[in-house]
C-alpha cells in the first residue's frame, strides 16, 4: 500500500506545532476541513501550504516536504535569520499587451538576505515572477526575475507595480492623472494605458516591484 504523503506531512506538522487537530491546523492555513480530504486522496502536498506553513511557522520548505533537514528557517526572530526564501511561482508578469498566466504553483525559491528584505518591505508578502515582453525594457527584460511586495499598494508616481486589468496581468510605472490612471511603459515603442475612472476603479494593484535580475544565457 502507497504510504499517503499529506498523513505523513500532517503527523509531522501537528507534533512540531503542537496543534491538536487537522481541523485546527485547516484554520492555520485558513482552509477548509474539506481542503485536507482532497489533497489526501490527490496524495499531494498543494504549494500554498508550503508557503503559508513557511511564514506562518518559519518551517523549512524542504523539511515540511520531505521530512528532512532542518524544522526551521527562524529562530527566535526575523532578525536571528540570516536570509529568507521568497517563493517564485509560474505566474508571469507581461511587459506588453498583458499575461492570461496567473499560476500560483511555485516553481522554486530565492534567497534573500533578511536584513535587506526588511529594508525593502514585507518579506512575508514577496513572491517573486518571470516577465515576458518587450514593453519595460531597457529597465526589465523579457525573461528578468522581479520581486513583488504584494503588501505595497498604494501608487506611488513612477514606480513599478504589477498590475491586474480584469483577466491580465501587467508590469508598469503607474501614474494619477485627474480622473484617470496611466500605465506606462518605458520602452517608448509602446502607448501609454488610460484608463478612465470607471476602468481605473477595476485595476488591481497586486504589488510594487522592489527588485530585479537578470540570467544571461
Amino acid at each position: 500500500m502507497v504510504e499517503n504523503k499529506i498523513d505523513v506531512l500532517l503527523k509531522r506538522i501537528l507534533d512540531a506545532t503542537g496543534i491538536n487537530s487537522q481541523s485546527e491546523l485547516a484554520k492555520e492555513l485558513e482552509i477548509n476541513r474539506s481542503g485536507i480530504t482532497h489533497a489526501r486522496n490527490n496524495n499531494k502536498i498543494p504549494d500554498k501550504w508550503i508557503v503559508k506553513l513557511y511564514r506562518r511557522f518559519g518551517f523549512n520548505p524542504q523539511w515540511i516536504e520531505s521530512g528532512i533537514g532542518n524544522v526551521f528557517l527562524q529562530t527566535q526572530s526575523d532578525q536571528d535569520v540570516e536570509f529568507k526564501y521568497i517563493p517564485k511561482v509560474a505566474a508571469r508578469l507581461s511587459a506588453g499587451t498583458g499575461s492570461f498566466e496567473c499560476d500560483e504553483n511555485i516553481t522554486d525559491y530565492l534567497s534573500f538576505q533578511t536584513k535587506w528584505l526588511s529594508a525593502k518591505g514585507s518579506a512575508r508578502d514577496m513572491v517573486a515572477m518571470e516577465v515576458f515582453g518587450q514593453s519595460m525594457e531597457p529597465v526589465i527584460k523579457e525573461g528578468d526575475t522581479v520581486l513583488v511586495d504584494q503588501s505595497q499598494k498604494n501608487i506611488l508616481a513612477g514606480a513599478i507595480y504589477a498590475v491586474g486589468v480584469e483577466d491580465t496581468i501587467l508590469v508598469k510605472r503607474v501614474e494619477k492623472h485627474p480622473n484617470k490612471l496611466v500605465l506606462c511603459s518605458d520602452n517608448k515603442d509602446y502607448e501609454p494605458i488610460y484608463l478612465k475612472r470607471e476602468e481605473a476603479d477595476r485595476v488591481r494593484i497586486v504589488g510594487k516591484v522592489i527588485w530585479s535580475c537578470r540570467e544571461y544565457r
